[in-house]
Formats: structure tokens, C-alpha cells, sequence
């Protein structure tokens, strides 16, 4: 098996990547596909079957022993099925198994994109080493995963640490899962545009209205930019803190565009987790950047696939 490679998808609202990584986690081939978000269920599933075909055409592609995916979600890994908000045609539609037909049965281990990028966070980035993590993903919309006792953490469906959904302001603007208040509706790139807009911050000549010109701007000192990243960053530790309290998690990796921003996000983020996270045992709690950029979802889906491959050969009464 020490030759073997593991076949990978990252499964996006913009794009379906696909890979061939060895057991260092090195990227032999990759293929990528746009996503056509809102044409119908099979058309896109066409899209993820077009990059499969770039993969299984390669010569290494005998070495694959099984194949992980990383998808958008919610996700629900013990019946197979996707459902992501970004994708209106996916409800509940059967990817693994029309992923297993075009790839001749290979084994495959389904997970959220939110746990595929903590997997990866902790094989090969800035959750290495750490036993006991929260990582996750700013960006336009807010997610995440958790390593407990050394291992990430899917749960029965492969959505657990989905923190952007955890309600930190009980009386806050309706988030469109339904509830209120909720982490990303609060920390995602596009509200902290909206709060920022709303509250009389104007974008300069270019007319940029992103999260990144709003970072830009608290850059160079625009009060209400600089508002509206502090905002972002106490949803952001009041959600680290509450996760941290259940779970003792001991860092918390933050990746995607938002974490882009830098000491604009990660400074107010600090100062507002010294007010939330006050118990003995989690006011230790370190914050970092993520590492692995844009690899983590087929590196996280990879390491997933490594994960279910391991844990499908230990013998029935011995796991």
C-alpha cells in the first residue's frame, strides 16, 4: 500500500476540483471544472463526472485505492446525499453513488467541506500536532470541523464543528438556515460588507464593495470599516469560545477570504476571545491562520478518504 494514492473531489458553489494525492499528501494531478451552480442536478453531476474522467484517464489512476469528497453542505454522509444551499439543483442528491458508478466501485468517504479542510488543516497545516482543534472557514459563508483526541471529527452526517450556524446574537437579523443571530450572519465576507454599507461606509473609484475593500479600508483607518470587522470578530469569538467550552479544543484555525484580511480580522478576534473564552481551561486558547490555502479541500478530502480506507480495513470486532 505504500505505493498506493488516494483520488479526491472539492465540491464548490464556484468550482469541482478533483486530485490524485500520495500518502505525503502531495498533489500528483489535478482537473477542475467550473460549477454550473444553477443549471439542473444532473448538469452539474455531468461537471463532476468530466473531472473524474480527466483522472481516471491518468496512468496513476490504477494506484487509487479509494476516493474522498469534500462538498459544500449540508452534506449527509450515511445516506450519501448532498444538499448544498449554493447549488439549488442538489437536494438531497445521491453523489456517492453516482460518484461510486463512474469510478467502478472505489470506496468512497463523503464529508463536508468544512471537516475536508480541518483533515487537512491537521495532516499538513497549522492544526499539526494539536490533538483537540477548531478550524474553519471565513468566507462567503461561514464554516468548519473539529479534531478531537487526535482525529477529525465528521459525526454521523460529516457535518460536525459547522460553527458558522451557531447563534451568538439571539435577537439578531434572520439568517437564511432559519435561525437568528447566527456566526455567518454575522462574520461572513458578504455581511461584513453589508453591516459596513449600512452603517455609511462608501467604496472608493473602483466601486469595490467586497470584504476585501472593506479590510482596505479599516487598513487605513475608516472608522466604520474598522467597525464592522471588530463585529465580525466578536461573532467570530463568541462562536470559538461557546465550541471550546463544550469540546476543549486548544487552537483555533481560521482560513478562507476573510482570514485575508489579517491583523484587520485576527487582532479584534483575539482581543474579543479574552471576554468569551474566561474559564480556566480554555482561556489558553490560541488563534492562528490557516496554512493550506486553496489545497485544503482536496487535501482534506484526501485525508478523509486515507481515514475511511484505514478504518474499513480494521477486522469486524477489533475496531
Amino acid at each position: 500500500m505504500h505505493n498506493s494514492l488516494v483520488a479526491a473531489l472539492d465540491i464548490g458553489g464556484t468550482k469541482i476540483a478533483g486530485a490524485l494525492v500520495d500518502g505525503n499528501g502531495a498533489i500528483l494531478l489535478r482537473a477542475q471544472r467550473p460549477t454550473p451552480a444553477r443549471e439542473d442536478g444532473d448538469t452539474v453531476m455531468h461537471a463532476v463526472e468530466n473531472v473524474l474522467a480527466e483522472l481516471t484517464a491518468s496512468p496513476l489512476w490504477p494506484r487509487a485505492t479509494a476516493l474522498g469528497i469534500g462538498s459544500a453542505g449540508p452534506v449527509d454522509a450515511s445516506a450519501g446525499t448532498v444538499s448544498p444551499v449554493n447549488v439549488p439543483g442538489w437536494r438531497g442528491f445521491p453523489l456517492v453513488d453516482r460518484v461510486s458508478r463512474a469510478v467502478g466501485g472505489l470506496p468512497i468517504t463523503l464529508v463536508g467541506d468544512g471537516v475536508a479542510m480541518t483533515a487537512a488543516e491537521h495532516w499538513q497545516g497549522a492544526a499539526r500536532g494539536h490533538d483537540n482543534a477548531l478550524c474553519m472557514v471565513v468566507s462567503t459563508g461561514v464554516g468548519g470541523g473539529l479534531v478531537l483526541n487526535g482525529t477529525p471529527h465528521a459525526g454521523p452526517t460529516g457535518n460536525a464543528g459547522h460553527i458558522g450556524h451557531i447563534s451568538v446574537d439571539l435577537n439578531g437579523d434572520l439568517c437564511p438556515c432559519g435561525a437568528r443571530g447566527c456566526v455567518e450572519r454575522i462574520a461572513s465576507g458578504p455581511n461584513i460588507a453589508r453591516r459596513a454599507l449600512e452603517n455609511g461606509w462608501r467604496p472608493g473609484p473602483d466601486k469595490d464593495t467586497s470584504a476585501a475593500a472593506v479590510a482596505a479600508a479599516a487598513r487605513a483607518g475608516d472608522a466604520i470599516a474598522v467597525a464592522s470587522f471588530e463585529r465580525a470578530a466578536q461573532a467570530l469569538a463568541a462562536g470559538i469560545a461557546a465550541t471550546a467550552t463544550l469540546v476543549e479544543i486548544e487552537i483555533a484555525v481560521i482560513g478562507g477570504g476573510v482570514a485575508g484580511a489579517g491583523e484587520v480580522l485576527f487582532a479584534p478576534l483575539r482581543r474579543a476571545l479574552r471576554d468569551y473564552a474566561t474559564l480556566s481551561f480554555v482561556r489558553h486558547l490560541s488563534v492562528t491562520p490557516a496554512l493550506m490555502g486553496t489545497d485544503a479541500g482536496l487535501v482534506g478530502a484526501a485525508a478523509a478518504a486515507m481515514l475511511g480506507r484505514e478504518s474499513r480495513a480494521i477486522p469486524a470486532g477489533r475496531a
